[in-house]
Formats: structure tokens, sequence, C-alpha cells
């Protein structure tokens, strides 16, 4: 059986990497807003109130990863090579899908879900106006399948 990391007979620790070498580290995580179809369509004709979901969409994930640190209490600070945060619409929802990239100790894939999630999260923010009933709920809107589905460990080359 595995044990806890981040737990010892001492209580909440952060793990030690001082150990480790440094190599090559990529996740790749997604997730789903499901929306209404008229509203995927005012987000893709660039026709919302708020501005370029999207693009927004882009920065507040990408500053999200930057910022999982300070968000999730006993992850490492990483120096990050890359990210990337692209999109997948479809008739009535929008896939994100974020790449993270570091060469360091420890593994990346808390960053890349954390982008995946503000990312979606912002979109559901720009366009809450439009997806609200009468009653000022949200019927359709959910954010759902947020998951890891790629995650490299390579030596540098």
């Amino acid at each position: 059986m595995r044990e806890l990391t981040h737990v010892d007979e001492n209580g909440v620790k952060m793990v030690e990497v001082g150990h480790k070498g440094e190599v090559f580290r990529k996740a790749i995580a997604k997730g789903r807003i499901h929306l209404r179809p008229e509203t995927i369509e005012l987000i893709r004709a660039g026709k919302t109130k708020k501005g370029n979901v999207i693009a927004a969409a882009q920065i507040a994930g990408i500053l999200a990863v930057k910022k999982t640190p300070e968000l999730i209490p006993l992850c490492h600070p990483i120096l990050l090579t890359g990210v990337d945060l692209t999109f997948e619409f479809g008739e009535d929802y929008i896939e994100a899908t974020c790449e993270v990239r570091a060469v360091y100790k420890t593994g990346v894939e808390m960053e890349a879900l954390t982008g995946v999630s503000v990312a979606l999260l912002t979109i559901w923010d720009m366009v809450k106006a439009v997806e609200k009933d009468e009653s000022g709920q949200y019927p359709v809107t959910r954010i759902e399948n947020i998951h890891v589905v790629e995650k490299v460990k390579a030596q540098v080359q």
C-alpha cells in the first residue's frame, strides 16, 4: 500500500525534493464547461458583453498555473518553461486543455489542473448573464470531467 507523502507522525509537511535530480516534466489536463448552444455561438462570434471570452480564459488559466503554489498549500514553487491553454468547441460545451512544462524535481500535474479549472471558471463568469434562467439559476451550465490526461517525466537531453 502506498503512503501519504504530505502527512507523517508530526502532522502536515511539504515533501522534501532536494535530493531529486531535475528532469523534464509535462502534464496535460482537460475539462469541460457545458453551456447553452446560444451561448457557444455568442462566444464564437465574439458578441459577449464582457469581451473576448477565450482570450480572458487563456490569460486567467496561465496566471492560475503560475500561482498554483499560492493556492494549494503544499505545492512547490516551480520554475515553469511553458504553458499552453487551448479550447475546443462542441455544440453545447467548450473543452479546455492545459499543458504545463518544466525542468524540475517534482511534477506539474497540479499546475495543469489549476489552469484548466480557472480557465473554465473564467468562461462561466464571463457568460453567466446569458446562462441564467428567469429565476437566476443555471439549469444547463456545469463544469465537469477535470482530469490529467498525460504526465511525462523524462531525462533532459
